[in-house]
């Protein structure tokens, strides 16, 4: 089965996986993120208890 055969496929995936990591993954990278986090302090919501009818 020509499927099993790992010669031209194995270099193929590893020259995309080295051009993915180290081209095109930094510039990626690089870029600011549109939605940068906020610096707000944590705020815990307030919870009431639940009622159950059967206690």
């Amino acid at each position: 089965m020509p499927q099993l055969n790992p010669n031209p496929w194995l270099f193929i995936m590893i020259i995309s996986w080295l051009t993915f990591s180290l081209i095109i993954q930094p510039k990626l990278l690089s870029f600011v993120s549109a939605n940068p986090p906020s610096h707000k302090p944590a705020t815990t919501p307030g919870t009431t208890p639940w009622t159950w009818p059967w206690t």
